[in-house]
């Protein structure tokens, strides 16, 4: 690993001991014992110079300091605009970053007292532009990141307010006269807003002047600032690291302006005309090596500066528009050297494509003398004239001139030369990649996904950068691992050898490039180049059977080691890695095939598959184009051929291995026109009003809605609209029954459509609802015929998202645990497959998992079995018989195809009809015709209007074939009803023939590939896939003519906001525009997000804020599901409080299992605080591989008293927050009482994030951490810690540790209600029988301490022996509780990623 150091977390008695602590605890702890002292501004300022400034602001001292409430308790309520001291302003920033560091809520704090935030955010401002001899630079870096957080929080009034003060039309009162009279004169609407300013500032007073001045100067003011810090580092000698870092978070916010719309409309002029760009890049920080940061962050800066935008309108600019403006420029620029410059009459006269390169501006330029190039600035209104006094040198005033004629690279093309895979260069440079021990403090030359972006370009880009540098991260790892266990060390004649050996890379016998082949027409770069790799399989059976296993478009890593370190040297982990292994080369590769014998690739798919001898295997494999091209290049100047030096190969797990399709995805993308519906293209972008795509301002909204069978009777529809007066057309009660069709008052105001003279009228101020009950046609007499049928009561909320879902537009759905997502998510899918039959649904959820849960309750609803589809690789794990999968489907067809030709067969016999007319579809189709119609028709010309009960029966043609139908077929009572009856039966016939008619095409169609390409975009209505294999077969999906029309979308808030997006393109624009009409996403917010295991891409960049959670920031509308059916109503306490009105479903009431206590506890859930064992609290073997043996002793403990009770082990699960616990308490159990029958093991042993979307009754948590609250700290990860109990909830901690966390008090004040030792009830049994009511008559065991505990557990379980042994010969003992046992630090970590930090 690399060197990086992460600061150790302080331990409880560190914490108890210091001086802060001791401050906490008298002036604003809130659990402090001792009486709170008034507040007294001198502690304040002593914190601020001792313990922040004084530790130059360690991590240590701040952490402690904002956990402690200092913030919420003592800074924001004591500050006293005009009173408040720098230090009392400083601090409050300072706060304000470390919660943006810890990423926890930073804004709330001010929602009291918020009239004094504007006077503290111009305290912050006028700090900023200080000098050094009022404020140090390490103190202005601090209130740089502090105005960094501000304008990446402008979803928050109060700060959306202070920042827009900064960033108006009137900042351009900075510009130069001529550039400021130039930006006037191309817009004439700010022309005139310019006029009004103006006239406003003649009607103000001295002070809102002062103010307005402020406020306009603020920006260029900050830029002339950080001007004079860079300009005081000198080129050579020492320098101030500080400064370094004032000028890298300056350029952050520079880059973070400059990537908001609504912020760089005004400032990019102002930016331009400071011309910071050429500024810092002659700056002499560029120049040094500590500037390399600085330099890499200045290239993001230039490319944000010049983005393909126009800033008035918001327009993304194409290629052609982008040229139209540099020729502009240019040809400007020679009309005036033409009219005013006789020295550049050459270049004047010269055609654009021959000047406007670097180097030509140069040749042209450079001649000139400094004046001269000065009076081409002024011309061009880029510098004052050059009588002004200003004195400009010669190498500005030439970049000024140059950096902004020359012709700009276009960024599709920069992007399409851009190599896949990772090369060393950018795998070890940790200003892009950090290390895992990124701490949040540091600025990096990342870019962020925040609300807005500028256009679809670059909302694709910065999600293509940010996925492949967090790819690189993880391959990073990869590589280390693999080649480190290998052990490569420099043998005594020079060469490399390898001592040791690695599963998932081999040392390469041979390699050898085979094919270059010609560049396509218009690239550079070859179309295609392959290559041979050799490699020698000496290696067991089941690994060898891995390597020969690898797939077609499976992802290598070809690796150059060189050590130098002699045979034997020990690899350690602590120092970098390279130098320890000498690593030069590394290049990406996709497997092609192995080679056979005859050297031809082995085609997959060919059973079975040639057994090859011996043990060498040669790999086809195809290396990156871009990337060969670019080595060629070198090659040619001198510098090693890259590709006759790899020593390794290297391959990955293929889970993890999809980088390089997702990334070809997402490059795909932006080389299409990139088509997102109207109504989303804004809000995916974040501009505009967020409601737009709500179904109530769209235009194609549907009135009329058919419910199918949401509604269980007319009372549930009564209850389901509150807010409506409800008005069924029959009054007869024994017709209001369902499926209702509901006619929804149509819109006025702002609609474009003509509404109907004749609408209802509104009753009692309530707008009224028609509601038409109707009955389903008669489908036939057998069974199977009747629809199946909804049988969950929705609540009115959820008949709300059901009914936006049915709706056109974007529909977001929240849904807290237990509260029917996933029963919303399929209703919805059923009325619009019923309300829009020619319509197709995608579906798309994170996992495979939530997947077949969508699946299987789809299963159980009136949805015809042939229009299903699942795509990918997770249909194993439905729990049914049927395939969903593509070759499954085509099964099934042919398979149905031949059991209708059979009942073909059986109504042809049964009508006496001579001939095979079952034989093929289209022979059926023909009888249907000719032979069952026509007796259809005759029939009905004889019976209809006759009103003869007796005809319908006597003369129905078809009454042998349906002989096998539960009989009477008729019931004689009523003609209406029996001509019903006949319909229906006909309906049955008629459907037989349907089905055939459109499985005609399989007769046509004979290869399975053509068969299941047709179902996907011929026959399927309901299609579902998970994102990861959305963004995988993107090209594929298109290229075949895939098309939907609807998207649902669950688990919206876990994917990644790029594997959000995908979905929405898998199909092609038709006539420039996308069909699709509904875009419905379920997920839930506040508990957690996709995974991200890097920590600088998760809190740096963003990158864990799933698409769901950033359009719900943005203020999107959402339906709230309000009413949860999993868990007790306790037990829900404990996380509703984040939600907005989480109530309880009636049945959490009513319920036998709810009603009752359970057996054995006195509460149904308690928190239990678990002391230090052996004096160890939490250890930590390797690097957040946290682990609390008192705990793991404690919860298994608890696990076997359950079991021994009776609790069924299916019924309990434990979970902890850390991986390292999770393979402790896996441990215990194993030594405890894994294989013994009468306990076993429990239904689960994970963590809170792997179990986040299950459930079960007992939940059994460990919390693990004794020093630091660590990433509990984040409230998502404590709802969902908390709600996946159904009945008992259990959790052992440290108290002291978790009562002082603001985030998570709402849950743990409750928690701390109860006693905080274990009370049991040993004498009950499973299953209960005491009410959750009744009153415990004998006092409960109060269980001491974890030895306690498995002391009682071991009793318990010898007693339990004792009264069995009667019955049986021989049971098995129990291992005695070790209550001095040797903690397990020495555990080594088991080789699978951690779910760390």
């Amino acid at each position: 690993m690399s060197g990086s150091k992460r600061a150790a977390a302080p331990t409880v008695e560190q914490i108890n001991a210091d001086v802060l602590t001791q401050l906490a605890s008298n002036y604003w702890a809130p659990h402090s014992q001792l009486p709170r002292k008034p507040f007294d501004v001198k502690v304040i300022e002593d914190i601020y110079r001792k313990e922040l400034l004084g530790s130059k602001f360690a991590i240590r001292r701040v952490m402690l300091l904002e956990f402690s409430q200092y913030l919420e308790n003592y800074l924001w309520p004591n500050f006293q605009p005009e009173k408040s001291t720098q230090a009392h302003g400083l601090s409050i920033a300072v706060m304000i970053n470390e919660k943006f560091r810890e990423k926890v809520p930073a804004w709330q704090v001010f929602k009291n007292n918020p009239e004094h935030f504007p006077a503290f955010f111009r305290k912050v401002l006028d700090l900023s532009l200080a000098d050094e001899s009022v404020i140090s630079i390490r103190e202005q870096a601090l209130l740089l990141t502090f105005i960094i957080h501000c304008f990446n929080s402008l979803e928050e009034d109060l700060i959306r307010e202070q920042v827009q003060r900064l960033l108006s039309l009137a900042m351009w009162v900075c510009l130069l006269p001529g550039r400021l009279e130039q930006e006037l004169k191309t817009n004439a609407k700010y022309k005139k807003f310019w006029g009004i300013i103006k006239k406003n500032d003649g009607k103000a007073d001295e002070n809102t002047l002062a103010r307005l001045n402020f406020e306009r100067h603020f920006m260029s003011r900050l830029i002339d600032h950080f001007f004079s810090i860079l300009n005081s580092i000198p080129e050579t000698g020492a320098v101030s690291q500080q400064k370094v870092h004032y000028c890298e978070r300056f350029l952050e916010l520079m880059i973070d302006m400059e990537s908001l719309l609504p912020a760089r409309r005004f400032f990019n002029a102002v930016l331009d005309n400071a011309h910071l760009v050429v500024k810092c890049r002659l700056s002499k920080l560029a120049k040094r090596k500590e500037g390399k940061l600085f330099t890499q962050l200045l290239d993001s800066l230039k490319f944000y500066a010049g983005f393909e935008i126009d800033e008035r309108t918001g327009e993304a600019l194409t290629d052609h528009d982008m040229t139209n403006v540099h020729y502009s420029r240019i040809t400007s620029l020679q009309r005036g050297a033409f009219k005013y410059f006789p020295e550049l009459k050459k270049f004047s006269m010269a055609n654009v494509g021959s000047i406007d390169t670097r180097n030509k501006l140069l040749s042209h330029f450079e001649p000139l003398s400094t004046e001269k190039l000065h009076e081409i600035a002024a011309y061009l209104h880029l510098v004052r004239p050059i009588d002004s006094g200003e004195t400009l040198d010669k190498e500005f005033l030439l970049e000024l001139l140059v950096s902004r004629h020359e012709r700009r690279p276009s960024q599709l093309e920069a992007l399409n030369q851009m190599p896949l895979y990772p090369t060393e260069a950018i795998l070890w440079d940790e200003n892009i990649v950090p290390t895992e021990y990124f701490s949040g403090e540091d600025c990096l030359a990342l870019q962020k996904l925040n609300l807005q972006f500028l256009t679809l370009h670059d909302y694709l880009l910065r999600n293509f950068n940010l996925f492949r540098l967090e790819s690189t991260y993880e391959i990073r790892q990869d590589i280390e691992d693999s080649v480190s266990r290998m052990k490569p060390w420099q043998a005594e004649d020079g060469n490399t050898i390898f001592g040791g050996w690695a599963r998932m890379a081999l040392p390469i016998t041979a390699f050898s490039v085979i094919e270059v082949a010609k560049p396509n027409i218009g690239e550079n770069h070859p179309s295609q180049v392959r290559a041979d790799v050799t490699v020698t399989l000496n290696l067991r059976e089941a690994i060898k059977a891995e390597w020969e296993g690898m797939r077609k478009h499976d992802v290598a890593f070809l690796v150059t080691v060189r050590p130098t370190r002699p045979y034997g040297t020990k690899y350690s982990e602590k120092e970098p890695f390279i130098p320890q292994v000498g690593l030069c080369y590394c290049r990406g590769c996709e497997i092609e095939g192995l080679l056979g014998e005859n050297g031809e690739v082995i085609e997959e798919g060919i059973e079975p598959r040639p057994e090859l001898k011996g043990e060498v295997r040669t790999y086809r494999v195809w290396l990156d184009p871009n990337q060969y091209q670019q080595d060629m290049s070198k090659t040619a100047t001198g510098d090693e051929d890259v590709y006759e030096s790899f020593n390794i190969i290297m391959r990955r797990k293929p889970k993890e291995n999809n980088f390089k399709a997702v990334l070809e995805t997402i490059r795909d993308l932006m080389n299409t026109e990139c088509v997102v519906p109207d109504w989303l293209h804004d809000i995916i972008l974040g501009y505009g009003d967020p409601g737009a795509a709500h179904y109530t301002k769209m235009d194609t909204s549907v009135w009329t809605l058919d419910f199918v069978d949401t509604f269980l009777d007319v009372n549930h529809l009564k209850a389901s609209f509150p807010d409506y007066e409800i008005k069924v057309t029959t009054d007869n009660p024994a017709l209001q029954k369902p499926p209702f069709k509901v006619v929804f008052p149509a819109k006025t105001s702002g609609s474009k459509r003509k509404h109907n003279e004749d609408k209802e009228p509104e009753v009692k101020g309530k707008p009224l609802l028609t509601v038409e009950p109707y009955v389903i046609p008669n489908r036939g007499p057998y069974p199977f015929n009747q629809p199946k049928k909804n049988t969950i009561p929705f609540t009115s909320t959820q008949i709300e998202a059901i009914r936006a879902g049915m709706q056109p537009g974007l529909t977001m759905v929240v849904g807290p645990p237990g509260t029917g997502k996933t029963d919303v998510a399929v209703q919805i899918i059923s009325n619009i497959y019923h309300n829009f039959p020619e319509q197709r649904t995608l579906i798309v959820t994170h996992s495979n998992q939530a997947l077949n849960q969508l699946f299987e309750k789809i299963m159980a609803l009136d949805i015809d079995e042939r229009h299903l589809l699942r795509l990918g690789h997770g249909e194993e794990s439905l729990e049914t018989e049927k395939d969903f999968s593509r070759y499954g489907r085509v099964n099934f067809v042919l398979g149905r195809r031949l059991e209708l030709l059979k009942e073909v067969a059986r109504l042809q016999e049964s009508l006496g009809v001579p001939g095979d007319v079952s034989y093929t579809c289209e022979t059926a189709g023909h009888f249907f015709l000719y032979q069952v119609l026509s007796r259809w028709e005759k029939y009905l010309s004889n019976v209809k209007g006759k009103n003869d009960v007796a005809a319908i029966k006597d003369d129905f043609p078809f009454e042998q074939f349906f002989a096998n139908a539960p009989q009477p077929i008729f019931h004689g009572s009523s003609y209406e009803e029996d001509m019903e009856i006949a319909e229906g039966c006909f309906r049955h016939i008629k459907k037989i023939f349907t089905e055939l008619e459109e499985f005609r095409a399989f007769e046509l169609l004979r290869s399975g590939a053509d068969r299941s390409k047709y179902l996907l975009i011929k026959e399927a209505k309901v299609i579902a896939m998970t994102c990861t294999h959305a963004a995988l077969k993107r090209r594929d999906l298109v290229e075949v003519g895939f098309k939907y029309d609807n998207i649902l979308m669950e688990e919206s808030a876990q994917i990644l906001e790029i594997e959000t997006f995908i979905p929405l393109l898998l199909q092609n624009p038709e006539d420039g525009f996308s069909r699709l009409k509904r875009w419905i996403m379920i997920g839930d917010h506040h508990q957690l997000p996709p995974v991200i295991k890097n920590m600088a891409f998760q809190k740096f960049s963003n990158m864990e804020q799933s698409l769901f959670t950033r359009l719900v920031r943005l203020g999107v509308p959402t339906v709230d599901l309000d009413a949860q059916g999993r868990a007790r109503a306790s037990i829900c306490n404990l996380y509703n409080w984040r939600y907005n009105k989480l109530g309880n479903l009636p049945h959490v009431m009513l319920w036998p299992e709810f009603r009752m206590g359970n057996p054995g506890f006195h509460h149904d859930f308690q928190l239990i605080n678990v002391e230090d064992f052996n004096g160890v609290g939490e250890s930590e073997p390797n690097p957040y591989f946290f682990q609390n043996l008192a705990e793991a002793e404690y919860v298994v403990a608890l696990f076997m008293y359950m079991r021994l009770l009776g609790y069924p082990a299916d019924r309990i699960s434990i979970l902890t927050t850390y991986n390292g616990q999770k393979h402790l308490i896996r441990d215990v159990i194993n030594q405890r009482c894994g294989d013994n029958p009468i306990i076993g093991r429990p239904s689960k042993v994970t963590t809170v994030d792997r179990f986040q979307g299950q459930q079960n009754d007992y939940i059994l948590l460990s919390l693990v951490r004794t020093r630091a609250v660590g990433h509990l700290r984040d409230v998502r990860r404590l709802v969902v810690a908390m709600s996946r109990a159904r009945l008992g909830l259990y959790v052992v901690a440290r108290v002291s540790l978790f009562q002082n966390c603001y985030e998570l008090s709402p849950a743990f004040n409750q928690l701390m209600q109860r006693p905080l030792q274990l009370h049991l009830i040993p004498g009950e049994s499973y299953p209960p029988t005491r009410k959750v009511t009744d009153t415990v008559m004998s006092a409960p065991l109060v269980i001491q301490n974890m030895p306690h505990m498995a002391q009682f557990v071991y009793n318990l379980y010898k007693e339990k022996i004792r009264m069995m042994s009667g019955r049986h010969m021989s049971m098995p003992s129990l291992r005695p509780p070790a209550v001095e046992r040797r903690p397990r630090e020495e555990r080594t970590q088991k080789e699978e990623p951690m779910e760390a930090k």
